[in-house]
């Protein structure tokens, strides 16, 4: 059906489980910790926190934005995995940030792309203040209980994250 768009991750897949080892982990983040990240390909975030499989649940999507389906992810993470520190990591240069979304519909279809307008994807001209507002929002969403949650922003440039909320 796709021919061969898939045949390089597959082979590198098939290198991947010759000397997969993970399938023992327990489900449980062993860390407690959950991390939500932008999913840019410039992050990798056991990596930039020191951690390994198995030691934290990773969401990603674009902006590392605290939608519903994030929330509704924590919940789980929090009450049946074990997680009870949750960080919201934003970072520096990121294409949802300094765009409004009409521009990025705008350029979505100047790219040949579809209309758009139909879709909220949550861009933010003031990052800092989203990231606030997103760290806020799980703060406050009352099915998480007590879990802890920090805001923090990784520097691209740098590899550094400063915490901001």
């Amino acid at each position: 059906m796709f021919g061969d768009s898939f045949g390089d991750v597959l082979a590198a897949n098939a290198a991947y489980a010759r000397a997969y080892e993970s399938g023992h982990l327990p489900a449980r983040a062993a860390k407690g910790l959950a991390v939500v990240t932008c999913m840019d390909s410039r992050i990798d975030p056991l990596r930039m926190l020191g951690l390994q499989p198995g030691d934290a649940k990773i969401l990603r999507n674009g902006g590392a934005r605290v939608t519903d389906d994030v929330l509704r992810t924590l919940v789980v993470a929090s009450h049946l995995l074990g997680v009870d520190r949750i960080m919201v990591v934003a970072h520096t240069r990121c294409r949802l940030t300094g765009v409004s979304e009409e521009q990025l519909h705008d350029e979505i279809a100047a790219a040949g792309g579809p209309d758009t307008r139909s879709i909220a994807f949550l861009t933010t001209t003031d990052q800092v203040k989203a990231l606030v507002g997103d760290v806020q929002r799980v703060r406050s969403w009352p099915y998480l209980g007590s879990v802890r949650v920090g805001g923090f922003l990784f520097d691209l440039d740098t590899g550094l994250l400063e915490q901001v909320s």
